[in-house]
């Protein structure tokens, strides 16, 4: 699950360093987001990433 958080937040910074190149990271692979979840989708990545690592993580942990 780690592996998959990271990818997330990669995603997110990938997605905020895109937009402000000018290019829609979602628009290239097909995905139609509306104006208003735009802007936040680079969080909701990042967001969401951090919070499948942080569960791999700590199922890490106890395994120990």
């Amino acid at each position: 699950m780690k592996i998959v958080g990271t990818i997330l937040i990669v995603w997110g910074f990938a997605d905020l360093g895109l937009s402000w190149a000018g290019t829609d990271l979602y628009g290239i692979i097909g995905i139609e987001l509306s104006e208003g979840i735009y802007p936040f989708t680079h969080w909701i990545a990042m967001g969401i990433g951090y919070v499948i690592y942080s569960i791999g993580k700590s199922s890490d942990e106890e395994e120990v």
